[in-house]
């Protein structure tokens, strides 16, 4: 099943084509797609049992489309979760997951407009598990794809100065400025997929391919991610989980390159499909 949020509607998506989930399902399912992921189980078996005939209503309009997960309780994100990557930064491989958070706030559609801070904004194309299920304990790896709604897109925007500013690290306000978390554009449910574990995924700036890689070569896949979140926080449905990213962001190149007023960037992972960021110069003054 691939599900958007389409004019603030859960809507799922055949063949292009969009169908209500609160108008096809007589008012049983919210309208409010976060309000359907704590209801998640009921759904998928409500879905599983439709009628074979039913097919799209209307053709979903790309501006329409916000977070396909827009209110998360929590969003978590990964560091260090490709080799690669670790290696560009110099970093060892970690031995656990690299935990970090960012706010809710930041969390926006597929398809915006950025305004750039004061700094160096950099690009983190990811794969992103919304989770479906909560987790009353800690859970095992194994069971670690039963909590999970679906995948969708995600770009981890980071604002470098911030972000590694001394004397300690700040990664959560460097990675939550306006606009620093689109998703989407879609969920996909696991089934959907030949391998969860194994998917395409790239970023481009300006058309010019930043980076490109597969899930495949992650450390830890969502299943140890869920497992390993869980034995310490309570998972809740609508939260995010933004999975690492892959080598090639600009602050390791030579000479170092961040994205800059009029910069167009493309995140794309397979059989989910592509975030189209647009930037523009910040309207305010810099910061103290």
């Amino acid at each position: 099943m691939r599900i958007a949020n389409h004019d603030n509607r859960a809507t799922i998506v055949m063949d292009g084509r969009g169908i209500d989930v609160a108008k096809a399902s007589g008012g049983r399912f919210p309208a409010d797609i976060h309000e359907l992921y704590y209801r998640w189980d009921e759904f998928r078996r409500w879905w599983s049992a439709r009628p074979a005939e039913w097919a799209g209503e209307f053709a979903p309009d790309p501006a329409l489309l916000g977070a396909p997960a827009p209110r998360p309780a929590q969003v978590f994100a990964l560091g260090l979760n490709y080799a690669d990557h670790a290696a560009e930064g110099g970093f060892a491989l970690p031995a656990a997951p690299v935990i970090f958070t960012k706010f809710p706030s930041c969390v926006t559609g597929p398809y915006t407009e950025v305004a750039l801070p004061d700094g160096n904004v950099d690009w983190e194309v990811e794969l992103v598990a919304v989770v479906g299920r909560e987790t009353a304990g800690p859970v095992d790896a194994a069971d670690g794809w039963q909590y999970v709604a679906g995948l969708t897109v995600g770009q981890d925007l980071s604002e470098r100065v911030t972000q590694h500013r001394p004397p300690a690290p700040q990664f959560s306000l460097g990675k939550s400025f306006r606009g620093f978390g689109p998703v989407g554009p879609v969920l996909v449910t696991p089934d959907e997929f030949a391998d969860p574990d194994d998917l395409e995924l790239r970023c481009q700036v300006n058309g010019v391919t930043m980076q490109h890689a597969r899930t495949s070569s992650m450390i830890f896949k969502v299943p140890a991610i869920v497992a390993y979140l869980s034995g310490i926080v309570r998972l809740q449905p609508g939260d995010l989980i933004f999975t690492g990213t892959p080598d090639g962001v600009g602050r390791v190149r030579t000479p170092p390159v961040f994205l800059q007023p009029g910069d167009v960037l493309e995140s794309e992972i397979e059989h989910i499909g592509t975030l189209r960021q647009t930037f523009v110069a910040a309207t305010v003054g810099p910061r103290v």
